[in-house]
This record gives C-alpha cells, sequence and structure tokens, in this order.
C-alpha cells in the first residue's frame, strides 16, 4: 500500500495543546541534557589530548622535534609512524588533518552547490521564494500562538 495510508497514526492530531506542550517540554528538556552531555565529553577529551605525557619512547622524540610533549602530539605522531609503515588509512588521516587532503572542502563545496540548484529549481518551479516562504510560516505560527494565548485567557 503506499501513499498516505501507509503513513501510521501517531494520534499527535488528537492530542490536546497541553499534552503537547508536555511532550515538546519533555524534548527540550531531554535535548538540552544531551548537549550538555556532549559538550562535557569534548572538554573532558580536550583536556586528556592536552594532558602531559611521560613516555619514555615518545617524550625524547616530541622534545627533540621541539613540540609539546601531550597525548595529542603523541597520537598525532603515532598515526604518522603508522602512515610510514604502509597504513592508508593512517596517511588519508595525516593528509585530511593536515591540510593535504581538499577532501573535506570539495564535499562541503558540492554540498552548497547541491543546495543552491535545489533552492533555484524549487524557486522556478513554483516562483516562491524560500526565504518568503519561511516568513510566511514563522506569520502562522506565531498567529497560531496568539491565537491559543486568547483562547486560553477567555477559558
Amino acid at each position: 500500500m503506499a501513499g498516505y495510508e501507509n503513513i501510521r497514526d501517531k494520534g499527535f492530531d488528537k492530542r490536546s495543546t497541553e499534552e503537547l506542550r508536555e511532550i515538546q517540554s519533555r524534548g527540550g528538556k531531554r535535548s538540552g541534557e544531551v548537549r550538555r552531555r556532549k559538550a562535557d565529553f569534548r572538554k573532558t577529551l580536550n583536556l586528556l589530548l592536552t594532558a602531559e605525557i611521560d613516555n619514555e619512547e615518545w617524550k625524547p622524540f616530541l622534545e627533540s622535534l621541539g613540540v609539546e610533549c601531550t597525548l595529542e602530539s603523541a597520537l598525532l605522531m603515532a598515526q604518522i609512524k603508522m602512515a610510514l609503515a604502509g597504513d592508508t588509512q593512517a596517511a588519508k588521516f595525516v593528509a585530511q588533518y593536515s591540510g593535504q587532503s581538499a577532501r573535506a572542502e570539495e564535499d562541503l563545496e558540492n554540498k552548497k552547490a547541491d543546495t543552491e540548484l535545489i533552492k533555484a529549481r524549487k524557486e522556478a518551479i513554483t516562483g516562491e521564494n524560500e526565504n518568503d516562504e519561511a516568513l510566511d510560516r514563522l506569520d502562522q505560527i506565531l498567529k497560531e500562538v496568539r491565537d491559543n494565548a486568547v483562547k486560553q485567557e477567555t477559558e
């Protein structure tokens, strides 16, 4: 079965405004928790990577290069060592993060070009500018919010 009949009914259109508000509130709180957890993870990882190492194998070598003796430096040096040993994934890593590979930039530019092409096609077909459409939608949402507030005040 294709089309609209194939979509499972989630029942959101049958929920009251209060139920929907509660669901959105829980989702917002959960989103905030996840964002904070990810930020804490990044902070911890950065602290660990910048911690000084005291490894007999790596420290003298890094010092002789005039590089800070951190876990980050040792990790990068290990990737270079693996690349020199023939590990192509390590070589790609080194090339990508040293700026020698334009692959990431090409991908970003291609995505931007695709987005612009889609917008241009949509505008050519519908005659609507995406910015105008977004403003109209925002106006509609604000009107609904105002109407709901007025309705709740009268109740």
